[in-house]
């Protein structure tokens, strides 16, 4: 098991924090730095992993750091943006043009995209589109003549 350089070790700890397994990042690894390690030794960067508890404090800071962003901007994943979904789904749709219950379920899968059914996101608004309003209003119709009466009746009751 050979020494690697710091790069590595960060590339390695990031890899995994964004929940990579250690086979992926063996491979990426290898295509990145054309450095050969094994699993074993990958999984000795994880510091939520038994083979990593002595990793450096350095990298286990770098680890919860990485993580901590990936969890909490899901929009840096590509895949989270409807326009990188949409893209790639209209290069499935090339693909598999000639194919037509694949062809239509990527044009359905395009359509609940664009409809927002896949959101949880919910518009609440006031009549005709309007803003809500919060205190309840009560709006009386009533001509002079009938406001009189009313009050003559009461005044006549008490």
């Amino acid at each position: 098991m050979a020494a690697l350089r710091k790069e590595v070790k960060l590339y390695i700890v990031r890899s995994l924090a964004v929940f990579n397994t250690p086979q992926e990042t063996v491979e990426l690894v290898n295509e990145e730095f054309k450095v050969k390690i094994s699993r074993q030794q990958c999984e000795r960067y994880d510091p939520t992993k038994r083979a990593g508890k002595d990793l450096s404090q350095e990298l286990k800071e770098e680890f919860e750091h990485t993580r901590n962003e990936f969890l909490e901007k899901p929009l840096n994943i590509p895949i989270a943006n409807l326009a990188v979904r949409l893209q790639r789904l209209e290069k499935q749709y090339s693909v598999h043009a000639k194919n037509p219950l694949f062809s239509l379920k990527i044009l359905e899968q395009a359509a609940k995209d664009m409809g927002g059914q896949f959101t949880n996101k919910t518009e609440v608004t006031g009549a005709g589109g309007g803003p809500l309003q919060s205190e309840h209003v009560t709006q009386i119709v009533a001509t002079p003549e009938q406001i009189k009466q009313v009050l003559n009746e009461l005044q006549g009751k008490y």
